[in-house]
């Protein structure tokens, strides 16, 4: 079993020493480790060319993004990995981009629900399978950084390092909230977060092989939302209760205040479709085929009106000049 550990943050500074730390006590739970620090790798954004798509419709087992930088040294250690540790500083209320720029070429086009629906009308007219890697069940855990001591200059750290979970349906274990940085100094003067992160190391080498159902140890601030145990809550107030939206995981719960304090439920039907899990996916997939079911009829009857209006868009240069 290996554990992969992704640093975006700078060399041997708080977020290198956090997941390291994690990396050491998998490989004392028996796992094998690999680290590598991002920050000087060129990972350029996703430009939507579809070259993914095309290159499964074509029948490629390991379909590649075309764009030539160092994108695709991080894809080949994530698939090589049983479990990965991601750690990313916060800049600015969120996690760098290089991260986000990483998780967009990743997730989207090895999205589990596309995967297996594209592997089923392979194995039926007998064509090569996508490599078998996209499929395995792999735990993660998060640790964000940040110096800031108060918390909502680094809310968005953790809920955007858990967008990573979705689409290939790894299962997070923990996160780890650094921030305060400033304040603490260096983390190796803070125990309990050194400790935090160890705990999140050994927990994701002992679960790797383990059917996620029976995985349900959470390493970390246990959030509001049961799935991602983030707290960013979105709230609909427009029926007879209030309801409210895990807006990373996608599931609905009931709140209400009981002796002063505000309790939230999600039901185990909620739990099962949040977009971690294989059901999640289905629904997303599902809404895409919906998406083009509809929109299609509708484009080709309206072509000749589109192709027409479309002319100011194309030029619109020329004619913002001469207005």
């Amino acid at each position: 079993m290996k554990v992969l550990g992704i640093s975006f943050g700078r060399k041997n500074k708080n977020g290198d020493v956090l997941v390291k730390h994690a990396l050491f006590a998998a490989k004392k739970a028996r796992a094998d480790v690999q680290f590598i620090n991002a920050i000087g790798m060129k990972i350029g954004h996703c430009i939507a060319c579809d070259y993914h798509g095309k290159a499964i419709a074509a029948g490629e087992v390991f379909p590649k993004c075309p764009l030539k930088d160092d994108y695709q040294i991080l894809e080949d250690a994530v698939w090589d990995a049983d479990g990965i540790i991601i750690g990313a500083p916060v800049y600015a209320v969120g996690p760098v981009g290089q991260f986000k720029n990483f998780l967009d070429r990743l997730c989207p086009f090895h999205d589990r629900a596309l995967m297996i629906e594209e592997n089923k009308k392979r194995k039926a007219a007998g064509k090569p399978e996508l490599d078998p890697r996209f499929f395995k069940d792999r735990y993660i855990g998060y640790i964000s950084t940040g110096g800031a001591s108060t918390h909502n200059w680094v809310s968005r750290g953790l809920p955007t390092l858990a967008l990573f979970t979705f689409s290939t349906c790894m299962k997070a274990v923990g996160h780890v909230d650094a921030y305060n940085m400033g304040t603490i100094g260096h983390p190796l003067l803070d125990a309990n977060l050194m400790d935090t992160c160890a705990d999140l190391g050994k927990t994701i080498a002992v679960s790797i092989g383990k059917p996620y159902d029976q995985v349900d140890t959470w390493i970390g601030k246990q959030g509001v939302c049961p799935v991602c145990h983030n707290s960013l809550i979105d709230l609909d107030g427009s029926g007879d209760g209030v309801s409210v939206e895990c807006p990373i995981c996608g599931i609905w719960g009931d709140a209400s205040i009981n002796n002063g304090k505000l309790e939230v439920k999600f039901s185990e039907a909620e739990k099962a479709r949040a977009r971690s899990t294989l059901a999640g996916v289905y629904e997303h997939y599902n809404e895409i085929h919906g998406f083009i079911a509809t929109s299609g009829p509708k484009v080709q009857a309206n072509k000749d009106f589109i192709e027409k209006e479309m002319e100011k868009y194309r030029h619109f240069d020329q004619i913002i000049a001469a207005m």
